[in-house]
């Protein structure tokens, strides 16, 4: 089986520590992590393309150009005179990361703006990936019109997969957060969440709360990630369970969920195993968390092919 996967969302300039008070540039961001690890482990049978919007600056220059260098499509990224890109910076503390923003006039918050370039790129795909982050940067406008055509997809049997990657200071309220969380999953086949990001703002007491509350919004197949807990899908009403792979060290968690998604979708596109897939997923997150930064190379990683 070949095809072609779209991954939608917010490439952005990335900051972060290289010792003795100097950062390195890079560029990263949710989705486009999840584009890298997937481009990474799948064969190039299958195209891998990013959908967005970045500006006609440098930068920009810069960072398709690395999008690039990496084979990640840039085919329906689109320019936008008078934007640039976003910018953040990570933090690192013992491992764990938090992050400093600078997006107000980034281009991708207008990636949906153009809804005939969005549905071309969509209907010219087979597996289509985004996340709540996708969703936060978004007018209303703009994220209907993104709902509407993942929607589409998801109704022509299409794989629309979601992670609602949940960060509430992208968003007004937490209501409007919620509501815009629900209404992506109802449009998506499959939904890859955190549990702790449930259980903390849908209040799920439990991973099979989540799974219920998911599957009441129309969706059948289930990756929940549990961090060190281990990962519980549901496909098509069947239960099972993968363990987590224990680090060998922590360097920076950043990364770590959007290279598991990558690997998931690589491996289970290829196999047609979630099971097996989860189990891979599970080893390449483990060894990214060992380096620095979100984009960690293959040969970096000593993970085999899916």
């Amino acid at each position: 089986m070949a095809g072609r996967a779209l991954l939608i969302g917010e490439c952005m300039v990335e900051l972060r520590q290289a010792g003795d008070g100097l950062l390195r540039k890079g560029f990263a961001g949710d989705t486009f992590n999840t584009a890298y690890y997937l481009r990474s482990f799948l064969p190039e049978a299958w195209p891998v393309d990013y959908f967005s919007a970045v500006g006609t600056d440098t930068i920009s220059d810069e960072m398709l150009a690395f999008i690039k260098g990496t084979g990640v499509g840039t085919g329906f990224i689109r320019r936008l005179p008078e934007r640039t890109p976003g910018l953040y910076m990570i933090h690192l503390k013992d491992g764990e990361r938090s992050f400093s923003y600078w997006r107000s006039a980034s281009a991708a918050r207008l990636l949906a703006d153009d809804a005939s370039a969005l549905r071309a790129a969509i209907e010219a795909s087979e597996v289509i990936f985004f996340s709540g982050i996708t969703l936060a940067i978004l007018a209303p406008g703009a994220l209907a019109t993104l709902l509407a055509e993942l929607g589409r997809a998801k109704a022509e049997g299409k794989l629309v997969a979601f992670d609602p990657n949940i960060r509430p200071r992208l968003w007004d309220d937490t209501d409007m957060m919620r509501r815009a969380i629900s209404d992506g999953a109802a449009v998506s086949s499959m939904v890859m969440p955190s549990f702790e990001d449930e259980a903390t703002y849908f209040g799920d007491a439990s991973v099979d709360a989540t799974i219920a509350r998911y599957t009441r919004l129309g969706v059948g197949k289930f990756v929940v990630k549990d961090g060190a807990a281990g990962i519980t899908l549901s496909f098509a009403g069947e239960r099972c369970f993968v363990p987590a792979t224990r680090a060998e060290k922590v360097v920076d968690t950043t990364g770590a969920g959007d290279s598991f998604n990558g690997a998931f979708l690589a491996n289970y596109l290829q196999t047609g195993d979630h099971h097996v897939a989860a189990a891979f997923a599970a080893d390449v997150a483990s060894a990214v968390i060992g380096h620095h930064g979100a984009l960690v190379g293959r040969a970096e990683l000593g993970v085999p092919a899916a």
